[in-house]
């Protein structure tokens, strides 16, 4: 059932001061041929950006982008108008489309930010670039999942058949998670705490594909959060 296993320390790592990045798959100077994507999940990056730092505005194309604040707030520009901070308690998403320009700083002069960001190879090229941004109740995540991503379900919609979900599980709850009929596999990533699925034990940062099956069940040994993306 459980197909790939990337353990925290295992990811690509870059420092460059006011970025400290980690790698779960193939990005920039990073490259490991056995790690280039899980299915459609091209990039999943975990960034501490310093306080009043950021990237500066640079392109892209054909791919959609999600963005996770974990703590702090990033203010995102980018060319299709969209000036607006997103916080912890917010996700981004951008159909990059036939092209964008965007810049995401730190929305704090003092204090680093965390976020995840995912890229995921879309579903048909060349679409008109979309933007959306919602505001999540984490109180509606506790012990039992909920939907960030979904074209069906979600309040969040990309060019591409995934669904993304968040939970966070007290310690010795158990979930069952149950695929859509044509999904394929999930990726998970541990945000925080152990977790044990399949007779195998995951801890924070921790990620890992599971395929061939349609049900699994995860079981918290610790209070944990936990990222799920279908695909």
């Amino acid at each position: 059932m459980i197909t790939t296993i990337h353990k925290a320390d295992t990811r690509g790592h870059a420092n460059h001061g006011w970025l400290d990045s980690h790698h779960t798959f193939s990005f920039a100077n990073y490259y490991d041929p056995e790690r280039v994507h899980f299915g459609n999940l091209r990039v999943l990056n975990d960034d501490i950006i310093e306080g009043g730092t950021g990237f500066g505005r640079h392109p892209h194309d054909n791919m959609e982008i999600i963005s996770i604040p974990i703590s702090g707030s990033l203010m995102h520009q980018d060319s299709m108008g969209h000036k607006q901070v997103i916080s912890e308690n917010e996700v981004q998403v951008m159909s990059a489309g036939t092209g964008i320009f965007h810049s995401e700083f730190n929305a704090s002069k003092e204090s680093p930010a965390n976020f995840l960001q995912l890229w995921i190879l879309p579903e048909k090229r060349n679409v008109q670039p979309v933007y959306n941004q919602h505001f999540f109740d984490r109180a509606l995540e506790l012990n039992k999942w909920q939907v960030l991503v979904d074209n069906e379900e979600g309040p969040l919609k990309i060019n591409q058949h995934a669904k993304i979900s968040r939970i966070t599980l007290d310690e010795g709850n158990e979930t069952v998670y149950s695929l859509k009929e044509k999904s394929d596999r999930c990726y998970l990533f541990v945000i925080s705490g152990i977790i044990k699925v399949d007779d195998k034990v995951f801890t924070s940062r921790d990620g890992f594909g599971i395929e061939n099956t349609k049900e699994f069940n995860i079981k918290a040994l610790e209070n944990s959060q936990i990222l799920n993306i279908e695909l």
